[in-house]
């Protein structure tokens, strides 16, 4: 495994983040709240692997406990879902 590949899981690891966290209705700010961080850099960052930011194993414990999901979900493959309510406009 070389660097691209750990990029690109870290990549899919932020969407998944997002999905959940956005499946769960709550903004980057409230995720970053009760992560205990006073702005949504870490978690905003990290989503889009912006400048190399990633969830290290610590930040995605407490995700799955927030956002009540299971860490495993993180790691499985990405599929981008498409809501109900976007298929019907």
């Amino acid at each position: 495994m070389n660097d691209d590949d750990i990029a690109n899981k870290h990549k899919d690891i932020g969407m998944r983040v997002a999905y959940y966290r956005k499946d769960k209705k709550l903004s980057q700010l409230d995720l970053s709240l009760q992560l205990g961080h006073k702005s949504v850099s870490i978690v905003a960052s990290a989503e889009r692997f912006y400048n190399g930011k990633h969830f290290n194993i610590e930040h995605l414990l407490k995700i799955s406990e927030i956002l009540e999901t299971p860490i495993a979900n993180f790691f499985e493959p990405y599929i981008e879902k498409v809501s109900k309510k976007d298929t019907h406009n």
